[in-house]
């Protein structure tokens, strides 16, 4: 896992429209970097677009029974991670090689009709919401979540040592929770529930709870594979 630079997604400009990139088993958070390999055409054409563009994509998650209309058009999760390409390399055979950056969640609120081979939706972000009655004990929150992750992250070998050292208290709280949310190992159900939550408190105690019930995620892979479209 690697953290995303310094944000530079202008909320002002999102129209609102974007390119629907869905994947079975692939929760991207915000914050986060992402590598994928692209290699349906249908997705080479998203991303010949996407760079010419503003280099978004919303990444969505399939819903079960995806098997039966993979190549059509088959139901995803409401709630995704809009994304954008920081780097990309187009390979000889039309192929890609991407990092993409979490930025925001978003909520789809309709797909729209595309000549594109890909498809395309109308999405709503969703905020972060910071309770004010949770103020005086967030401080005290997010060093727990902060020592819960850093003592993940420290039994996770060589890999995760750069990760390490950038996850500090000068994170926002929003910020630490979809770091841990990702590189912890959970059930994609788990991971989808920690996406549609916007009440960050609530994500940071969701995570504790997890992370004190079971105490075992320093036995499952870190990071998350490299991920095929």
């Amino acid at each position: 896992m690697s953290m995303m630079p310094a944000e530079d997604f202008d909320e002002s400009k999102f129209s609102g429209k974007v390119r629907l990139f869905p994947l079975p088993n692939l929760v991207l958070f915000p914050h986060v970097l992402q590598p994928l390999h692209v290699f349906e055409p249908r997705y080479r054409e998203l991303m010949t677009d996407a760079l010419a563009d503003d280099r978004l994509i919303a990444l969505a998650v399939l819903a079960p029974g995806w098997q039966a209309d993979y190549e059509g058009r088959p139901p995803v999760h409401p709630v995704g991670c809009l994304g954008r390409v920081m780097t990309s390399a187009k390979l000889d055979d039309g192929r890609f090689n991407l990092l993409l950056a979490g930025v925001r969640r978003f909520r789809l609120v309709q797909e729209q009709p595309s000549d594109k081979l890909y498809r395309e939706a109308r999405v709503e972000l969703i905020e972060d919401e910071y309770a004010i009655e949770l103020a005086g004990a967030r401080d005290r929150l997010a060093r727990m979540l902060l020592d819960a992750f850093q003592r993940f992250l420290s039994r996770q070998g060589e890999v995760a040592a750069g990760v390490q050292s950038a996850i500090t208290e000068s994170l926002p709280l929003g910020t630490l929770t979809d770091l841990f949310a990702y590189a912890a190992p959970m059930t994609l159900e788990d991971k989808l529930a920690l996406l549609a939550e916007p009440r960050v408190d609530a994500r940071a105690v969701s995570l504790l709870e997890r992370f004190a019930a079971t105490n075992t995620m320093d036995g499952d892979k870190f990071p998350p594979d490299f991920s095929l479209n």
